[in-house]
Formats: C-alpha cells, structure tokens, sequence
C-alpha cells in the first residue's frame, strides 16, 4: 500500500495521526492517490477542518488542489462549517467549475442534498445579485436566513397591519382639513346682520370686531395700548 493510501485511511477515524506522519513525511501533504484523491479531499469530505487549515496553513496545500475530474475539496463538504473553513479561512474559490462545468454549489443542487449548505455557497459566488444569504445554525437544525442590501443589515418584512388600517405612502403633502364654521360666532353675524343699523359705521365697527375675535382667537374687549412712559 502506498504511504499517501495509508494516510487516506486513517483520516476518517484518526486525522490526528495524519499530521503525526505529515510531521515525518511533509511531501505526502499535498500527494494524491491513484484516483487523484487528496488528503485535503478528505479532509473536508470527513469534515476535519483543524486538518483543512495544517495542510493549508503549515504545508501550503492549495484549497483548491483538484482531483482529475477538476473538483476541489469544497465539491466533497458536507457540512456548512466545513465549506465556512475552506471559503472565508482558506479562500477556496466558489466559482470553480469542474470538467462538466458546473461549481461545487450546482453540484449540491442537482444532487438535492445539503439545501442549506447550496443556499449558503450561492450567497458567496460572485454576480449574486446585490443579495447576502445567512446561515445560521441553532441547536436543533440548521436556519436559512436571507438578508439584502451590502452591508451585512438584516432587513425583515415588517409584521402585518391591524385589520383594516391601512399605511399611505404617498409623498403628495397633506391637505388640511376644511374647518367648519363655529357655531357662535355665525350665529353672532346672523344676528348683526339682522339689526337695522348693520350698514352704519357702528355697525360696520361691530362686523370688524368680530372678525377680529374670530381670527385672533381673542375674545372680551380689545387690549388698550401700552405706551413707554417717556418722562
């Protein structure tokens, strides 16, 4: 058995044993099997990531290092951590198509499985749309949570109005309500108007006073001018 297959084997059970040889054995690091399978292959399928970032980090294994079939460890993940390790630490690349031509995250769509893990890979390809997708994990189960906008800002829908109100958007101003004629006071102009001197200058006097009160608000008899002594 080749060393590169020996390491292979103990990845899924014992990664820790793999950086004791990657120690001794360096150039195995970056070594591919007979079907061009990678320890950072494994890694990621296995979802070592401590693994992910000592072959990254301290051996300079690329995170994109392809098999034949041009795909790279992030066409292996399985979990939403994983792909997080090797895209946002490691920098793999989303937008890496393999011989069919598809990236890792169309790979994950046309096998149905991992929807969250799809939606999140979707989110950090390149040209999508001016739209961030959160992925956050909870106790029980994994949320997918969109957000919009560039700057990381959650926006929710807001919750629904009350039944029968209504939210009007429109930028025309506001119109003030009509005010309805106090009732005293027309009936005071009725009366005015009733008398027979209503044209003479007294009554004429009386028509201005009561306007004035009207339209001032001021009631009572006129406020007498107040003049600075001058000694």
């Amino acid at each position: 058995m080749a060393p590169i297959d020996v390491l292979l084997n103990l990845v899924p059970q014992h990664p820790d044993k793999v950086l004791s040889h990657l120690s001794t054995y360096p150039d195995l690091a970056a070594a591919a099997d007979a079907n061009g399978y990678t320890l950072m292959h494994a890694a990621a399928s296995y979802g070592h990531v401590d693994l992910l970032r000592t072959l990254a980090t301290q051996y300079h294994v690329s995170p994109d290092i392809a098999d034949p079939d041009q795909e790279t460890p992030l066409f292996a993940v399985e979990e939403l951590r994983v792909a997080r390790c090797l895209v946002e630490e490691l920098g793999a690349r989303t937008d890496w198509v393999n011989e069919e031509g598809r990236t890792a995250r169309e790979r994950i769509e046309e096998e149905g499985e991992f929807p969250e893990l799809a939606v999140w890979l979707k989110s950090r390809e390149s040209g999508a749309s001016g739209r961030e997708t959160r992925v956050t994990e909870a106790e029980e189960g994994v949320g997918v949570e969109t957000l919009a906008g560039t700057e990381g800002s959650v926006l929710n829908r807001p919750p629904p109005l009350p039944e029968g109100m209504q939210v009007n958007m429109s930028m025309e101003a506001e119109q003030p309500e009509e005010l309805s004629p106090d009732p005293e006071f027309r009936r005071r102009i009725e009366e005015l108007a009733a008398r027979e001197d209503f044209q003479s200058e007294e009554g004429q006097a009386e028509l201005r006073r009561l306007v004035t009160e009207a339209v001032t608000g001021l009631g009572g008899e006129p406020e007498r001018e107040v003049r600075r002594r001058l000694d």
